[in-house]
Order: structure tokens, then sequence, then C-alpha cells
């Protein structure tokens, strides 16, 4: 337990009980992060309420209760029943040492490991990633990196979008082309014209809407060529998806992709067990399930569409049938999607038909991690200048070019290799990080200048941050090593501001899972590397006249970099030793 603010609750949580006894009950005790002290108890107002007391003296009453001798220096009651807290620096000074040798710096692990299936990225087969798929992929893959770092087993699916009707034009435009050429085409990611093509062909040709109807009956049918056809797509599609998760640094491998094909034979079982549960109700000739409290404009209760009137599935299955894999087959009990803002209600419809038929039972629970929109500078939804959705491949590359020249103004006098990787780092970093550092419910603009600027809480500023504290240690000639074993000291306030907002990183890291919020961690790491900027400004290190006092500081810089280094590796983003 790194935070002090966490050492203190335990304390105070009794101190209230004592005080309050069952008044206490419900009340909350915890002890806040303070611009006025080092940390805050406010939670005597609403005991003094319970208890129907001056909180003021409530205040004074919890303050006597609760023995923090060996972690303040001092404890007051302020204002109209505040209790102000100020931490000893020998104690700031102990729990660094702490955090400094262990390898995870503090980050508590979870108490009870769960086992996760995250939802994320679902490209579909034969169709360009673009800018659309960029949020789902990299906020999905944060939240994976920190669940796996605290300790949970979690399983990444990527819910391709491999199966339906348009695979029948499909098919047969492949057929058209001849294995060899569309696998070409889809080989070297031209996907989207291979798809324009199979739809101009449909459009046009009622011939050819006929072989794709035909082709897809077979595909349902699970006719034994027709499937051979379908898996050079999938396949080739994948190769695909592949070159752009390597390029963007998430950790999806074909190994986790779990196509809507994977979930064809558990389709029927779905409605089967849901008639069998009496849920399944007809209306307007589709099955239908209608869950308790949804409705539409009309007041009229909304119904979630199970199988339609020609007998096809809907979305709806297919969902239900991925809770019920991922339930009963991976025995997973939190199912997170990391799916866009508009699919709100349909998912807490598929969790509430989940729920109300036991598929989705106590203490497992479907979490929707929802996201805004990438717009551009009209504040519109962000498009190239053809008009259509930016691909994402192409983004990418425009980024790595774009920092190039950024990294090569800030430091000509690097090597052409170690800007070329240094440009793929900020780049890269740059676009993941100005999506994840965004409350993900919102909306942002796509703004290269920002995103790529060296100043404010950005990508470049944080790697900057931590080349910056690399060649301290260069320039010290001192292996960075050798600082983990160093004695802080605490005695100015530059330094006694870093070692708390260093102790905070297990908070910061706990309250960004708490809340699937990666722009959380975001705001952490750009307080963090403020803090040491206005540490290094006021406290030299290598000038430091004192050895003591330089091998403390020494060992504030090794923290700050080690901290902002897994901070950014949590969120996806390399943090290079040089810039």
């Amino acid at each position: 337990m790194a935070d002090p603010v966490a050492h203190v609750e335990k304390r105070v949580a009794a101190a209230f009980a004592e005080v309050g006894g069952d008044k206490a009950i419900g009340v909350d005790t915890a002890v806040r992060q303070s611009d006025r002290a080092d940390a805050q108890i406010d939670g005597c107002l609403a005991l003094a309420k319970a208890m129907g007391l001056a909180p003021r003296d409530v205040a004074t009453r919890v303050l006597a209760a609760v023995d923090l001798h060996d972690i303040c220096s001092a404890a007051e009651v302020a204002g109209p029943g505040f209790i102000n807290l100020t931490f000893h620096h020998e104690f700031l000074a102990r729990e660094l040492v702490t955090v400094a040798a262990s390898a995870r710096l503090g980050v508590r692990k979870a108490k009870h490991a769960r086992k996760v299936v995250i939802d994320y990225s679902a490209p579909n087969v034969a169709k360009e990633m673009h800018v659309g798929h960029l949020r789902s992929t990299v906020i999905g893959d944060a939240l994976a990196r920190m669940l796996m770092f605290v300790g949970h087993d979690v399983t990444r699916e990527n819910h391709v979008g491999d199966w339906g009707t348009p695979f029948g034009m499909l098919i047969e435009h492949l057929v058209d082309l001849g294995e060899t050429q569309a696998a070409n085409e889809l080989s070297v990611g031209d996907l989207d014209s291979f798809y324009r093509g199979a739809r101009k062909k449909f459009d046009d040709s009622e011939a050819f809407q006929a072989r794709a109807r035909s082709r897809v009956v077979k595909l349902q049918g699970g006719d034994g060529e027709t499937l051979r056809l379908w898996r050079i797509l999938v396949a080739e599609s994948t190769t695909y998806f592949q070159t752009i998760y390597r390029t963007l640094g998430v950790l999806l491998e074909t190994t986790d992709v779990m196509g809507e094909s994977a979930y064809n034979d558990l389709l029927p079982q779905v409605v089967q067990r849901l008639s069998d549960a009496k849920m399944l109700v007809v209306s307007d000739g589709a099955e239908v399930v209608f869950p308790s409290g949804f409705t539409n404009r009309e007041n009229q209760p909304l119904p979630l569409i199970i199988r339609k009137s020609d007998g096809g599935y809907n979305y709806a299955t297919s969902d239900l049938a991925c809770v019920i894999d991922r339930v009963e087959r991976l025995r997973a009990d939190l199912l997170i999607y990391v799916v866009g803002a508009p699919q709100a209600q349909h998912l807490e419809m598929v969790a509430a038909v989940a729920a109300q038929v036991g598929w989705l039972k106590s203490p497992c629970e479907m979490v929707h991690v929802a996201f805004g929109n990438v717009l551009g500078a009209d504040k519109k939804m962000l498009k190239s200048r053809s008009g259509d959705a930016v691909k994402l491949d192409a983004l990418l590359i425009e980024a790595v070019e774009r920092a190039a020249n950024a990294v090569t103004e800030k430091n000509p006098e690097l090597s052409s290799q170690t800007k070329d990787e240094v440009a793929r780092f900020v780049g890269l970093g740059s676009v993941k990080y100005a999506d994840l550092s965004t409350d993900r419910v919102k909306d942002y603009i796509f703004d290269w200048e920002r995103m790529l600027s060296f100043d404010g809480n950005t990508a470049p500023y944080l790697q900057y941050a931590h080349a910056r504290i690399c060649s301290i240690f260069r320039r010290a000639n001192v292996e960075r090593e050798a600082a983990k074993d160093f004695s802080p000291k605490i005695s100015h306030a530059a330094e006694r501001a870093l070692a708390l907002r260093l102790l905070q990183f297990d908070s910061a890291v706990w309250d960004t899972i708490d809340k699937y919020s990666p722009h959380r961690l975001c705001a952490y790491l750009y307080e963090l590397a403020t803090s040491f900027s206005s540490f290094y400004e006021r406290c030299p290190v290598l000038k430091a006249t004192d050895q003591d006092e330089r091998n403390s500081r020494l060992m504030l810089c090794d923290l700050t970099a080690r901290t902002l280094q897994t901070g950014l590796d949590l969120l996806g983003i390399d943090a290079p030793e040089q810039m």
C-alpha cells in the first residue's frame, strides 16, 4: 500500500466507528488528496448530521480517536469540520524506499483475480480498418494491459465481422477474379477496392445478385467449397488486420480473433433456451424478447429481435451467444465490451435478457465501455479529402512522418537510426495518447499540431520527460540501477510534491481500472511530469553540493522515470531513452 492516503483510511474508518457507532454506518470515511494540505478528511460533516452534533465537535472527537503520529506531522480541524493532514518527511521517505524496491512500483495486485473477457477492435472482413476503429482498439488494449498488470486473467477477443449476407457477393467476386488475383489484392491491404468491386457488381447485375444469394445459402448450409473460399477472405483480411496491430503496437494476435461465425452453432441454442424459459414472443412474425424497463418513444415495450420473420438470426442472437460462450466455456465473470456509445441501449438490452434468463448471474457482470467519436477540425466525423473515412494505416504512416519532422527540429544531432525509432515511438504514441487522454465518453477533435506538441498533456511531453531523466544519468555517469538503493531525504517543497505524486501511482492505476477510463492515468502521468519539471528547476541534481542530497535526488529522478515508463507502457506507448 504505497499511497499515503490509503495508509490513513483504515485508521480513520475505525475512528469514525468509535465516535459514531451505528450512526457511522454508511458515512463516507474516505481520505482525499487536498490542495490545502497533503490530505483531507471530510466525512465528519455527514457524521455530525447523523449524530445531531456540530461538525467541528465531531471532527475533534475523530481526531482524538485516530492515532496518526507515525504518519502525520500535523493533523488539525479546519473550516466547518474538515480534518487536514500533513505527512512526515520521514514517512514519505520510507514509502519511497518501499516503492523503489518494488518491480510493480507499489501498485497493488487485485484481492480477487477475475476471469475477464474484453471485446475490442472488431473490424470487418474484406473492409479496411479506418479511424473509427482507433478508439475501440487503443482503449481496449490499454484496459487489457492494466487488468493483466494487477493480476486478472484476461482473454482478449476480437469480434471480427466474418459472417452474413454480404459474404455471398464477396465470395462470388473472388470467384470472378480468381483466387490468386483476389489473394494478391487483399494481401496488399486494398480491401476497400475489393469490397467496392463486389458491391458494384451486386448493384449492377441481377445475375450476380442471384449468384450471391445462392452462395449465401451454400455458406450457411456448410457447403465445403464455399467455406474454403470464405476462409481465403478471412485469412487474407486477418493478415491485413495484424499488420495494422503490429504497427499500432497493440496486443491483439490472430489467436484472439473470435469472429461472428464462431457462434453459429450456438444461435439455435439461444432461441431454444429462451423458448424453454418462456421468454420468446412472436411479434410481427419475428421471435423477440421484451426485457423489462425498455420502451420506445411511444412508451411501448421495446423488443430485442432474436429471430427475424424470414428465419434469419439478428445481431442480438449472436451477442447472446457470445454471453453464453464467455460465461459457460471461458468461465468469465467480467465481460467488457469496448464499443461505441451508440450501441449502449442494444448492449443494455442484451445484458438484461442474459440476466433474466440466468446466463449472467452475480458475481458475473457485463460492462459497456462506451466511447465517443473522432472529429475533424469542422467538428464533424473525421474524413479524408475524398470524403471517405480516414484509413487507419494511412493515418499511422502520416503520424510517423510528422513526428520525424518534429524530432529532427527538436534534436537534429540524433543519428538516422535513432531518429527513425524515436519518430515511430512519438508518432504512434501521439495518436494513441490523444485518444486515451480524452474522457472516453466524449468526442475529440483530431489535431496534429496539438497531439505532436512537446508542451502540454501530450505523449511527446511525457516521452521527453522520460528521455530527459535518462540523460541526467548519462551526464552523471551513474547507472540507473544503482539509484534504486539510494536513500531519499525529503526537505525541499518541490521534493515533497514530487514524492507525494510518485506515491499516488497505485491509486491512479486502480482509479483508472475501477472507472474503465484511461484518461485518468494520463492525467496522473501529466501531473507527475509537471511535478518533476518543477522539482528539477528548483532542486539541483548534478550540481548538488552534498553527496547524500545528490543521491536522494537521483533516486527521485530514477523513480519518476520508471513510473513514467510503466504508466506509458500500460497505455501501450513506448518511452524512448533519447529524443
